[in-house]
């Protein structure tokens, strides 16, 4: 822990241009100090929405190893990439420029590609009719021997993470701990584990142009694994003019984690998701993002801890599956786009 908190301290080393780093809490999962991890918890959701993750159980090795065959896969041709284009249960390879997240702000799509991995659903399985459920597509076993297993794995380690992450969550709502651990909740989640690449492009926010668009995630919280090169940006101020950014120090085998549009209608505001993006330096960047949301079933509505007569409801109940829909099909190009140049 001394060792990860050191290298928090000294974030402000790392090069960057116009540099402003945030100051983030760092949450240790092998802490036997529960009411501290509530405590640091907390206060990061009420500041930032952003806090590290230490200690995971998922070891540096294993991740490393994930980072290496993610980079495998982005180095294939571009055709041999297509043959796993994402379906429209978003599972495969989204191109660059596929995602656009900030409309408003931005002249083209995202400059990154990424590759979808949800929870593995059996064709024959009833749920495997809904939308987010379904079978994974897979590169070719012999293009990219292992890198399945490999991807599996870490898919199945990280909902562990995001687990535990959701049990101090509970908790610092004033729930109880296992209350995102239900089955219409974590219990069978649409989980969807991203690996990502991001081009040697340099961004220019005055121009429109970034690595990612300045969103906010729409789950209920997101895991981030990142390489050593800073790019990523949150604004603590979004309803502000000017807007301020901040970089995030990336931290070797920790999880950078925010919380999601959903944990903020869940909590009613009082823990809010962030705006964020990635401003490219002109440097590739690998990173996995790992989106933990309930089922597709699940009714988001305002938590009884998080309301009272002063502060009614201040969202309606939505189905997360109604809800994560609409999002993907507001920021993702229409399949229909490839299949004209594919035909």
């Amino acid at each position: 822990m001394e060792k990860k908190q050191q290298e928090i301290d000294g974030a402000e080393e790392i090069p960057a241009p116009n540099q402003k780093f945030s100051v983030l809490n760092c949450i240790d999962l092998s802490s036997p100090d529960i009411q501290q991890s509530v405590s640091l918890l907390k206060q990061a959701c009420l500041d930032s929405g952003f806090f590290y993750v230490v200690n995971h159980g998922i070891s540096e090795e294993f991740m490393d190893q994930v980072f290496s065959e993610s980079k495998k896969f982005f180095e294939l041709p571009l055709g041999e990439k297509m043959k796993v284009l994402r379906n429209e249960k978003h599972r495969g390879y989204t191109p660059f420029l596929d995602e656009l997240l900030d409309p408003d702000n931005q002249v083209h799509g995202d400059y990154k590609e990424g590759y979808y991995i949800g929870v593995e659903v059996p064709e024959d399985d009833p749920q495997a009719e809904k939308p987010f459920y379904g079978q994974n597509v897979w590169p070719a076993a012999d293009v990219l021997p292992g890198w399945r297993q490999t991807m599996e794995r870490f898919h199945k380690e990280a909902l562990e993470v995001a687990r535990s992450v959701a049990r101090i969550i509970a908790l610092a709502l004033n729930l109880e701990a296992d209350f995102f651990y239900r089955p219409e909740m974590l219990g069978q989640p649409i989980a969807v584990m991203r690996l990502l690449h991001y081009g040697a492009q340099i961004s220019d926010p005055s121009k429109g142009i970034f690595g990612a668009g300045a969103h906010s995630d729409y789950g209920l919280i997101t895991l981030l694994a990142t390489d050593d090169v800073v790019a990523l940006q949150i604004c603590k101020n979004k309803d502000a003019q000017p807007q301020v950014w901040e970089y995030i120090a990336p931290i070797k085998g920790a999880f950078i984690v925010n919380i999601g549009d959903m944990l903020e209608r869940w909590s009613n505001c009082i823990f809010r998701s962030t705006l964020h993006r990635v401003v490219g330096n002109g440097q590739e960047r690998y990173s996995i993002a790992y989106f933990a949301e309930p089922s597709y079933d699940c009714l988001v509505e305002c938590l009884p801890t998080c309301k009272s007569e002063k502060n009614p409801p201040k969202f309606p109940p939505i189905i997360c599956g109604t809800y994560l829909s609409q999002r993907y099909k507001d920021t993702h190009t229409d399949l229909s786009v490839y299949n004209k140049h594919q035909s």
